[in-house]
């Protein structure tokens, strides 16, 4: 399985490109995550590169700037390339498949009236009408029946 799930602050605004062809959007960006820190021990800070694609590496084009607050979903990817010196270098980045937005605002406007509810998420679109069709009560699951 390969999953992680981190919640860290951008370090810089999110770099978009477009990819040749499809022309499919391509976010980058940074975030900071503290490690927990034990009795005695530092502060330590990890920063793993984030790949975004399409519409939602719009979306954190225009609403992500350097400081804001973001859950990432997705998984670790590794590659290698070969730097000018022809020394081979090593990365290793997640590839969100969700961008939680925890701390909300267009990127070009500070006032809050302009910042749609934090606790409504760009993944929760269309949660209300899920939760419309569950019914009201649950029939509980018998722990004698093998699965």
């Amino acid at each position: 399985m390969n999953s992680v799930v981190l919640i860290g602050r951008l370090t810089r605004d999110p770099e978009v490109r477009y990819t040749a062809g499809t022309q499919m959007a391509v976010a980058s960006f940074t975030i900071a995550i503290d490690r927990p820190v034990r009795a005695g021990g530092e502060k330590q800070t990890d920063f793993p590169r984030i790949t975004v694609f399409g519409k939602q590496a719009e979306n954190c084009e225009k609403f992500l700037a350097k400081g804001r607050l973001v859950g990432v979903q997705g998984r670790i990817q590794t590659g290698s390339y070969k730097n000018r010196d022809g020394v081979t270098v090593y990365t290793t980045d997640v590839v969100a498949d969700r961008v939680e937005f925890l701390e909300w605002g267009d990127r070009n406007q500070s006032s809050a009236a302009s910042r749609p509810d934090p606790s409504f998420s760009q993944s929760q679109q269309g949660a209300d009408d899920f939760e419309d069709d569950m019914p009201d009560s649950f029939q509980a699951i018998d722990e004698d029946v093998p699965f």
